[in-house]
């Protein structure tokens, strides 16, 4: 049965309660009560009085039936729309599979998620096309790069080679190592979306893969007179893969290097809490508006466009850190300044031993 009939018909005996009530009522007072003033020769209410009574006893109650009742009906024929729409907040991209409850009534609710659910269907298409475009297109490209790279590198090393062809060959070989940086993100990302990124779990010393990061830093650092502070990390134990967590902390670090100032500061802290550890990668510079940070993720985003057209890069550091953190079961986020501190922290399970001994 549709909602409109089924709600028709239940507020239709809510209100048959309340005209019941009502009628009831009145019936007693005017006829019951009347008729035994009558047999018993007693004196009858004025007319006036046992309207007042009819309206103060009879009527009210009736009008609190049929409202309750109405907020009630509404409350109960709405219940499923909100489940529905809880339900589908929790859907993102990467849980497409999940499918919205049906009741299998065919009323209206039943029929918009059985739609719902049709649109994640074509969703979780049209994104597993595109994350396999990307795969295939990322290993097709990496093969032809690669020989262009090899070309180029054996170009720079002949003898016969010009000095202003030595100049455009080393400009062409910085191109396609960044092309070749860019299909290698995109062949990660695309990975993670299809969750197939395998993590290599052992036990992983934060910090020392932190103090490595912070000393390759201030070698990134040096031309611009940046300086790198990384005295707050602690001695910290994680599960994770070494390598993509070097991979996660290297992307950052170049972020915070390229959006620096000169002269500015980047600083390095990680500590333990019970649970987690939490690392934070601070730096000085332009700052982030407020607008974009929820946007900071998104693959190829980069900001502000008078900036990030002074700045080298692919627009994919963050979005890979934050696919490296997701796979850890870790979480991420950004805040910022303007004009001052941009600070990114980040949360990672402990290791279980360390957990448990911690907590014990």
């Amino acid at each position: 049965m549709r909602i409109r009939a089924r709600l028709t018909l239940w507020y239709a005996g809510v209100l048959l309660a309340s005209v019941l009530l009502m009628a009831g009522g009145m019936y007693y007072e005017l006829v019951v009560e009347r008729r035994a003033a009558k047999a018993e020769h007693r004196r009858k209410d004025p007319m006036e009085d046992e309207v007042l009574e009819i309206v103060l006893i009879y009527c009210a109650p009736s009008l609190l039936v049929a409202v309750v009742g109405g907020w009630w009906l509404m409350r109960k024929a709405l219940a499923p729309l909100d489940g529905l729409t809880r339900a589908a907040e929790q859907i993102h991209m990467h849980n497409l599979r999940e499918r919205l409850p049906r009741s299998h009534t065919g009323d209206e609710v039943d029929r918009l998620a059985a739609v719902l659910n049709d649109m994640t269907q074509r969703l979780e298409g049209s994104f597993a096309q595109i994350s396999e475009f990307t795969m295939n297109a990322s290993h097709e490209l990496k093969t032809p790069l690669a020989v262009m790279h090899g070309e180029i590198e054996l170009s720079l090393q002949d003898r016969a080679t010009t000095p202003a062809q030595r100049e455009a060959f080393a400009s062409l070989l910085d191109e396609i190592q960044r092309l070749m940086k860019i299909v290698s993100g995109l062949a990660f990302l695309a990975k993670a979306d299809a969750g197939q990124v395998v993590l290599v779990r052992e036990s992983v010393a934060l910090h020392e893969l932190v103090a490595d990061v912070a000393a390759d830093s201030q070698i990134l650092a040096q031309p611009n007179r940046i300086q790198v502070d990384s005295a707050g990390v602690e001695a910290v134990l994680i599960s994770g893969d070494r390598h993509r967590l070097r991979q996660m902390l290297l992307s950052l670090a170049e972020n915070a290097v390229r959006y620096n100032q000169a002269g500015g500061t980047i600083r390095f802290a990680l500590a333990q809490t019970s649970t987690h550890a939490e690392l934070q990668i601070a730096n000085t510079g332009p700052g982030i508006p407020g607008d974009q940070l929820p946007r900071v993720f998104v693959r190829f985003f980069r900001g502000d466009v008078s900036h990030s057209a002074r700045v080298e890069g692919s627009g994919l550091g963050l979005t890979i850190a934050r696919s490296i953190v997701m796979a850890h079961s870790g979480n991420i986020h950004i805040d910022s300044e303007q004009g001052g501190w941009t600070t990114v922290t980040i949360c990672l399970p402990l290791a279980p031993s360390v957990s448990n001994g911690h907590s014990g």
